[in-house]
């Protein structure tokens, strides 16, 4: 990235839909300041962001708000991306996959209200989404990656992604990629990572 440049990341004192960003930064070795805010907190900072909503990317004197947007952007600039315009469009397709997972969580677990609604349902996306989901990311990784990355045979945002969206599934079942071996290559070797598993040591625990 060009030197000069302030960046700056706007987020919760969680994961969430923030982490996949660090761990691109992490990777790509560029350094981000963070704001994190206590839910507390938000009802002040909410109408300084353009959507009203978090995370958002604060770059030199714009703020730019929806994470995936945030993390191509800067997979793009750290070369995380994908070798050529193919293999992005690999990482997309892996990405939105994972990110059809991620909405069902979100959804089953903190948006519904209504706690008999919310047992329902969580059933159906523990027995039904994750399999299918899950199945199909295989498939693609089969298909775009090389037996042990996502896309090509480089770490892409891709990876880290899945990574990030895993990390939430196995709190439910923590031998899930018992039947995913595909998936649990790619988790380990995404682990190894020297800059990553430094990181991961690191890295505060926190609820979400």
């Amino acid at each position: 990235m060009s030197s000069g440049t302030v960046r700056k990341l706007h987020y919760f004192d969680g994961r969430g839909r923030a982490e996949a960003i660090r761990l691109i930064s992490v990777l790509g070795d560029e350094k981000i300041e963070e704001n994190r805010y206590t839910f507390e907190e938000w009802p002040k900072i909410k109408p300084e962001m353009p959507l009203g909503q978090l995370p958002v990317l604060e770059i030199d004197d714009g703020k730019f708000p929806q994470s995936l947007a945030i993390a191509r952007y800067l997979a793009r600039q750290l070369k995380l991306g994908g070798k050529n315009d193919l293999e992005s469009l690999k990482c997309d397709v892996v990405v939105d996959t994972m990110q059809e997972l991620n909405e069902g969580y979100y959804r089953a677990w903190f948006h519904i209200k209504d706690e008999q609604q919310k047992k329902e349902e969580q059933k159906i996306f523990i027995n039904e989404v994750i399999p299918k989901k899950l199945e199909g990311a295989e498939k693609l990784m089969t298909t775009y990656g090389n037996g042990v990355w996502a896309v090509g045979d480089n770490p892409t945002w891709a990876d880290l992604v899945v990574y990030d969206t895993v990390e939430n599934l196995l709190k439910m079942d923590a031998q899930l990629l018992d039947k995913h071996s595909i998936l649990k290559t790619n988790r380990e070797a995404v682990a190894k990572l020297p800059k990553l598993a430094e990181y991961l040591a690191n890295r505060k625990q926190t609820p979400f």
